[in-house]
């Protein structure tokens, strides 16, 4: 065996937010990354090629407590819901259900994991508490860089559910489109977007249709991670939580669904729960492990 090999990390891959191995969105989890440093961790990102890698670079079991970061396949990112789901799954499987915290570049993240009562053989549920989210207006030069590179007119959205940068860890820009059509047809400029990201610090550019007031749909494009479109984007979840909030929406405690990945052929499903005096966000799904070879 070479030294190289030899130090190779084992990589877990699972999909997060479907009990489907065909569905959700694929996360690697590296459950020991203690020795790895930053160049490392990212090639092992690009390597698996997904939109994210979690890697656990410290952990103290008896308190279920540990470090979490991120890497896609070309820069690390603070804060990703569904790789969080992922790795929650992981150790759950491993140290059994219960309370976990992941230290994370975006603050502590608490995550609840669970199997349902009724299934205690099936798969585990997580959910996870967001940093504290918040929402503003788009700047018109946001707004209008970013519909540019989408290849979307002002007339595609929304009235009712302005543009905003919104944030629960990571910033996104929220655009909501006016029909189902106009979300389904997403054939943007994948380097022109990248670039009005980089300029803004967005991490993924969450587009929605709100099918009515607990229902959405979701696409969330992340060229600057490497990735066209993710299939299900828990960051974003939590960060559309804390702008329905900011906007007056929520009126008291509510639970939505965030369907996302239809367009792509990998239904996902998020639960995102909030309230008009709740600073922080929870968002839950389950999570399986993909076959061996799966990409």
């Amino acid at each position: 065996m070479s030294p190289e090999h030899a130090l190779r990390p084992d990589v877990l891959r699972y999909t997060a937010f479907t009990t489907d191995p065909a569905g959700g969105n694929p996360a690697g989890v590296v459950l020991d990354a203690a020795a790895l440093d930053d160049a490392a961790m990212l090639a092992v990102a690009a390597e698996v090629g997904y939109s994210e890698t979690a890697f656990v670079t410290a952990r103290d079991a008896a308190r279920r407590r540990f470090t979490l970061r991120y890497f896609s396949p070309l820069a690390e990112v603070a804060f990703c819901g569904h790789a969080t789901v992922a790795t929650a799954v992981a150790l759950a499987e491993r140290l059994g259900t219960g309370d976990l915290l992941f230290d994370t570049p975006a603050g502590e993240i608490p995550v609840l994991t669970a199997r349902d009562p009724g299934a205690p053989d099936g798969p585990v549920r997580a959910t996870l508490t967001s940093a504290p989210a918040s929402s503003r207006p788009a700047a018109a030069a946001e707004r209008d860089a970013a519909l540019a590179a989408l290849g979307w007119s002002a007339t595609d959205l929304d009235p009712a559910l302005p543009p905003h940068v919104a944030s629960g860890g990571v910033h996104h820009l929220v655009l909501a489109a006016a029909t189902r059509a106009r979300l389904a047809d997403l054939a943007y400029d994948f380097d022109a977007l990248a670039a009005v990201m980089r300029r803004h610090g967005w991490t993924t550019v969450h587009l929605v249709w709100r099918e009515s007031d607990r229902v959405f749909h979701a696409r969330d494009p992340f060229p600057v991670g490497g990735v066209v479109e993710d299939p299900a984007t828990g960051a974003a979840a939590a960060a559309f939580g804390g702008y329905l909030r900011t906007l007056g929406l929520v009126t008291g405690p509510v639970r939505l669904t965030i369907r996302q990945g239809e367009d792509m052929g990998r239904p996902s499903e998020l639960t995102v729960e909030t309230g008009p005096d709740t600073p922080r966000v929870r968002v839950s799904g389950q999570a399986v492990p993909l076959p061996d070879g799966a990409r």
